[in-house]
């Protein structure tokens, strides 16, 4: 369905896209990555019909403020595309921004996928791709292209182990000797957090909350939490000192208002979230070859990804199953990084 890609110079893509359920970022060759822009796209019904009205960061900034006859759409769930209409239309936007200037016909295209992604989901993410305007299309592994924009030695005859945690899926693999050992991947990230913070607050404050404010609070006390009693900080202070301000409207009153919350308070919410990503890796970890996993005892499993960044699942792995996780710097950008380095041959 789709493979591993190693490319020369003179038949090498021109573009490659990390086409993900919250960001996407365009990397050219031997230009970096040159477009990071949320992936969601705004439409107007007018006579029935649906308009192209923006995309990127021009529409996401209009996420729950759009009035009657605007609605935005996000091409991915989950990872992968659910909406064909509006991820064809906001790649014609990506090509537009993009490769306009560099005057090229139909640019050929690397592109990460999921790792359990299907055949339909695979044809689907093709068909938008050349509906979009890109020719030769290659797709690669996302958590591929995380394991080389992270620096991991998969093609060492050692186990490296990767975790790669995404706004829509979160995929862990073994890698030895440049090849995939074993990958188990849960559907779900941190698009699905959001929408557990927002959950929580309804239920428990009767306050409402956007999905831009529960992005924003996800990453306030993604850094704060601790499984520690008491320790919102994971570093022994009071928790109290570690309040996060969330404005939204008071479901009681109907009004606009503020709540000043105790980061601690949403440790189960995170907990209950990052158990199944916790249970993954344990799964993997009993299923590689004996001798695979005693080459994780020297070394790190390496998280990457919007979400690796949240102090309570290196502590929760790190408690189930013994071994170090670390999040690599600039953890977001490591398929990109990938992707980059898989052009370059």
């Amino acid at each position: 369905m789709f493979r591993f890609f190693s490319t020369s110079r003179q038949g090498g893509p021109d573009i490659a896209i990390d086409f993900g359920t919250a960001n996407t970022r365009v990397v050219l060759r031997n230009g970096g990555i040159v477009f990071e822009q949320p992936t969601a796209s705004c439409f107007s019904s007018k006579g029935g019909k649906e308009l192209f009205v923006s995309a990127g960061s021009d529409a996401f900034a209009m996420l729950d403020r759009v009035s009657d006859g605007l609605h935005i759409r996000r091409p991915l769930a989950r990872g992968v595309v659910q909406d064909l209409g509006a991820a064809s239309v906001y790649l014609q936007y990506v090509v537009k921004t993009v490769m306009g200037r560099l005057r090229l016909g139909r640019p050929s295209a690397m592109v990460g996928i999921p790792a359990d992604a299907t055949k339909a989901e695979a044809s689907a993410l093709r068909t938008v791709l050349s509906d979009a305007g890109f020719g030769r299309i290659s797709l690669v592994k996302e958590t591929y292209a995380a394991a080389v924009g992270a620096g991991l030695d998969i093609g060492a005859a050692r186990a490296s182990m990767i975790i790669e945690c995404g706004a829509g899926t979160t995929e862990i693999a073994v890698f030895s000797i440049d090849g995939e050992c074993l990958i188990r991947s849960v559907r779900g990230g941190g698009q699905s957090l959001d929408e557990a913070l927002i959950e929580h607050m309804r239920a428990r404050h009767q306050f409402l909350i956007g999905l831009r404010t529960a992005e924003r609070l996800k990453h306030a006390i993604s850094r704060k939490i601790s499984l520690r009693v008491g320790d919102s900080s994971g570093i022994g202070a009071d928790p109290s000192n570690h309040m996060v301000e969330i404005k939204g409207r008071d479901l009681r009153t109907g009004l606009p208002a503020t709540r000043l919350l105790p980061s601690a308070e949403f440790q189960p919410v995170f907990k209950k979230h990052l158990v199944p990503i916790v249970e993954a890796t344990r799964g993997v970890l009993a299923t590689i070859k004996p001798d695979l996993a005693a080459d994780l005892l020297t070394g790190s499993i390496i998280a990457t990804g919007g979400c690796a960044s949240i102090s309570l699942l290196s502590e929760m792995i790190t408690n189930d199953t013994g071994l170090p996780i670390e999040a690599v710097n600039d953890e977001a950008l490591c398929v990109s990084r990938g992707l980059e380095t898989l052009m370059a041959g």
